[in-house]
């Protein structure tokens, strides 16, 4: 694959940022895209690996090698340096229905299982991948794909983030007639709501819709199943039912203090930006705004990121990070951990414009004046996230955002009313082959079946999901898993 002597002859290279200065003044995307010759270049350094786990190993567990959805990298890279990037697109749309999403904000785990990942100069798969993507957006080769015959069947989707996306669109082009219930004003879910603007800008997911909408796909928005649509109206009326509602339950900090003013959710302050910048009605929702404040994120991972680069591009006096685990390493040790996902210390581009980091802090409690937060009381913890005594601090915080991420599906509503069966973590209880719950053609699939996770692996099991839905309806299916 590639040039036989690339990985000895090209050093790594990927996109730049523009410069923090620049891009903190606006809400677009700023990863400068690289040039052809530099793009298929870097895919000549693909080494035609005796055993590529960058592809992904098909288990079922996740922190296993490379990519969840099987990318075929190796074949795509191959394309990209033989300039056929119309060939490259149609082999990685094969396999990722939302390459262009993947491409923006997978952390890459094709690339920490890379064979030459061993000396930290893996191949730029994600940057070669975005650049397929958006070649083929560019170049008109993405067309929707509409099912030559009708089954006759109906098939209900719960949820439009990617989960419920990809299987959508699978069963559509099977020939189904897919409808996709959507509780917000748009389809995307926490693409479009929970993802930055500065890390990927929402027009990509509008032209996938109307892809979708070409193939047959009918989007109902507003539409809450389990409040404003009936759970048992969908069972009475579809052939089959996918629950692809993600997990939006938050895990909270109940400490004292809890309920003072100017403490949020990560998930109740990214999507009002989001909705500012599209100019989406917030439906008379206080606005939660980092202008002029002293911000403390507790968290320390991609949703802790973004909300540092939101309250930044708002214009907060100060951020500050706290993150409980204690600080990784800066490398890991590649004998130990390749081709698994490593863990060692990650520096987004968010943390890079400005925000102060710290690890192994614990908040024990929060005060503040005339009900609104105004101080965090801190402790260095110990191996059990228990409090060090004598190393208690205090931080001074205006708005303070949890992102500690979540904990299970939302089960008030749609969950409860249909009675589903639950597994300990408390997600919708479904196996990874035929994704069926425990009510009859009722599916699920995405994080309200795996918990939460990577878009990537919610992609994946929407396609696999698909494929299930389709072989219960039919007998048999065509479709990929």
């Amino acid at each position: 694959m590639g040039k036989i002597t690339g990985f000895l002859e090209f050093d790594r290279d990927e996109r730049d940022y523009a410069p923090v200065e620049e891009r903190v003044r606006h809400w677009h995307e700023f990863l400068k895209p690289m040039a052809e010759p530099e793009l298929r270049q870097q895919a000549a350094r693909c080494m035609n690996c005796g055993v590529p786990y960058c592809h992904g190993t098909g288990s079922t567990i996740p922190g296993t090698p490379g990519c969840p959805v099987n990318n075929q990298i190796p074949d795509w890279n191959d394309l990209v340096y033989q300039g056929d990037w119309q060939e490259a697109a149609r082999n990685l749309h094969s396999t990722n229905n939302f390459p262009e999403v993947t491409g923006r904000v997978c952390p890459a785990p094709c690339e920490a299982s890379c064979t030459l990942n061993i000396d930290d100069n893996p191949v730029a798969i994600k940057t070669i991948e975005a650049a397929i993507a958006d070649r083929a957006f560019e170049s008109g080769w993405i067309k929707p794909e509409i099912a030559s015959s009708k089954t006759g069947k109906r098939v209900a989707v719960v949820g439009s983030g990617p989960a419920g996306m990809a299987c959508a669109q699978q069963l559509a082009r099977a020939g189904h007639d897919v409808h996709l219930y959507e509780k917000n004003a748009k389809a995307g879910g926490l693409m479009r709501y929970g993802i930055p603007d500065f890390k990927m800008e929402k027009g990509i997911i509008d032209v996938r819709v109307r892809q979708m909408e070409a193939e047959g796909v009918t989007f109902h928005y507003g539409a809450e199943v389990g409040g404003k649509v009936p759970a048992d109206k969908l069972l009475a009326e579809y052939d089959a039912v996918v629950l692809t509602g993600g997990a939006e339950k938050p895990r909270d900090l109940p400490i004292p203090g809890r309920d003072l003013a100017g403490i949020h959710f990560a998930m109740d302050f990214l999507p009002q930006q989001n909705r500012r910048i599209s100019k989406e009605p917030q439906d008379g929702v206080a606005p939660i705004l980092a202008k002029g404040k002293h911000v403390v994120v507790i968290g320390g991972g991609d949703t802790g990121s973004d909300c540092i680069g939101t309250s930044i591009r708002q214009g907060a006096l100060s951020v500050t990070n706290f993150e409980i685990m204690p600080q990784p390493p800066e490398k890991e040790n590649k004998l130990l951990t390749w081709p698994n996902w490593p863990l060692k210390l990650r520096t987004s581009s968010s943390h890079e414009e400005g925000a102060e980091r710290d690890f192994a802090v614990g908040t024990v409690k929060f005060s503040g004046e005339n009900g609104q937060v105004k101080t965090l009381h801190c402790a260095r913890v110990d191996n059990k996230f228990q409090p060090i005594p004598g190393t208690e601090f205090d931080v001074t915080a205006d708005l303070v955002l949890l992102a500690l991420g979540f904990v299970s599906p939302v089960q008030e509503g749609m969950v409860k009313s249909l009675g589903l069966e639950l597994d300990p973590r408390g997600n919708v209880r479904a196996d990874m082959t035929s994704y069926r719950t425990s009510i009859d053609k009722v599916f699920t699939a995405g994080d309200m079946r795996r918990g939460q996770s990577l878009v990537v692996w919610a992609i994946r099991e929407g396609r696999q999901a698909a494929h299930a839905v389709d072989k219960y309806l039919m007998g048999t299916s065509t479709l990929p898993r």
